[in-house]
């Protein structure tokens, strides 16, 4: 009878140890999640573009098709990487990180560059008449994919760098994985509403039987282009100032503490100056500041792949 009394309290034990872990697991996951919050809002502010000029009936096909090769960028190539580097090279994290830090604020700094000075290329077509519907389809669904593992990788990576160093190799891969997934479901869950919002809102606005629900769907069919603005603007900004703290942060850890060190002395006085809200306006100034050192960096990336980069690449294409 003891020795049933002593197995039962090993398994008691570890359950407790297992339960602990799944919450350890879970936790870790929503935290890291939150921390890239800049490339996620990117990531569902550029998908809608891959769907334009479909039938509708294709649109939802097409989003599934993008999430889950956006799951497998995540959980079947840049998880096992980021899982090796974590436990083979960790001094690479960091450069890694402020790579894909530049990486936002390019991107970020580009798309307010032509949004100041709109190219002059042919806009992006609708479906081609000349290749097939099915074809076109598998063709964006790639495009989008390949565009999704870029971003996937600085997600990946953000999330990785943002998990404690006392957890162990299946904590954290499972943290890892659980996040990953958790923000491609929300991003891709997201992009799926956007996308069909005007259907339902013109549904609403014809089918509906009270006259509250017909203006519901009229006004959601009016406000989707202005929405669809606001999200643009916020991915921008969100990039910027995700990229920015990155490398503010990165640097960091590398040896050069002065843009942290300035960036916190400053946000600490301008807190100091305000008779309330000291912590958020702390937050407000830091993330301010941050995004100011996205914008440099990502304007002289610009600059440099505008002047140099881009006429070199022309000039060997015409040897």
């Amino acid at each position: 009878m003891s020795g049933l009394l002593a197995l039962l309290d090993d398994v008691a034990a570890i359950a407790k140890v297992a339960s602990a872990s799944v919450d350890d697991v879970v936790g870790q996951a929503v935290k890291a999640s939150s921390k890239a919050a800049g490339a996620v809002v990117d990531d569902a502010a550029v998908t809608p573009k891959y769907v334009r000029g479909f039938a509708p009936a294709r649109e939802l096909p097409i989003v599934w098709g993008i999430a889950r090769g956006s799951l497998f960028n995540k959980l079947v190539i840049l998880l096992p990487v980021a899982l090796v580097l974590s436990q083979f090279a960790p001094w690479a994290i960091a450069p890694l990180l402020m790579l894909g830090g530049c990486y936002l604020c390019f991107e970020g700094v580009e798309k307010i560059w032509h949004a100041l000075r709109p190219s002059h290329h042919a806009a992006e077509a609708g479906p081609d008449s000349e290749m097939s519907a099915a074809h076109l389809e598998e063709a964006k669904v790639k495009g989008a994919i390949k565009t999704d593992f870029i971003l996937s990788a600085e997600i990946m990576t953000i999330i990785l760098a943002s998990l404690p160093d006392h957890l162990t190799i299946w904590v954290e891969a499972a943290a890892m994985a659980l996040a990953g997934a958790l923000i491609t479901v929300v991003v891709y869950g997201a992009v799926g509403l956007i996308v069909k919002a005007d259907d339902i809102g013109l549904a609403m606005a014809e089918k509906g039987r009270l006259a509250l629900t017909r203006g519901l769907g009229i006004g959601i069919v009016r406000a989707m282009p202005k929405v669809m603005t606001l999200l643009l603007v916020v991915g921008t900004a969100a990039m910027i100032w995700v990229g920015g703290s990155i490398l503010v942060h990165g640097a960091h850890e590398l040896g050069w503490h002065l843009p942290q060190e300035a960036i916190h002395h400053a946000a600490v006085a301008v807190a100091g100056a305000v008779p309330v809200g000291n912590g958020a306006t702390e937050w407000i100034v830091t993330a301010a500041l941050d995004g100011v050192v996205g914008i440099a960096a990502g304007s002289v990336m610009v600059a440099a792949v505008s002047l140099a980069i881009l006429p070199l690449v022309r000039l060997v294409r015409r040897a």
